[in-house]
């Protein structure tokens, strides 16, 4: 994973601000759309998240544990 501290903080953040517009985008969706297109958009972007989370934000973290956000602990 990344091992420079300031790139791995600038990828933290980027990501962070991903997954606010995510939850936004879903909020959206729901006030928007019907209640079955609304599921699907937030099963898709839960799978999203997750992917976020385990594969780039978690490794991240386990090398540099000191930039974790205390939201994440």
């Amino acid at each position: 994973m990344i091992e420079k501290k300031e790139i791995a903080q600038e990828i933290s953040k980027l990501m962070i601000d991903c997954g606010a517009k995510l939850d936004a985008s879903v909020a959206y969706v729901q006030q928007e759309c019907s209640i079955k297109e609304f599921e699907a958009y937030r099963r898709a972007v839960g799978q999203i998240m997750g992917d976020m989370l385990l594969d780039v934000m978690n490794p991240l973290y386990k090398r540099h544990p000191d930039i974790k956000p205390k939201e994440l602990e």
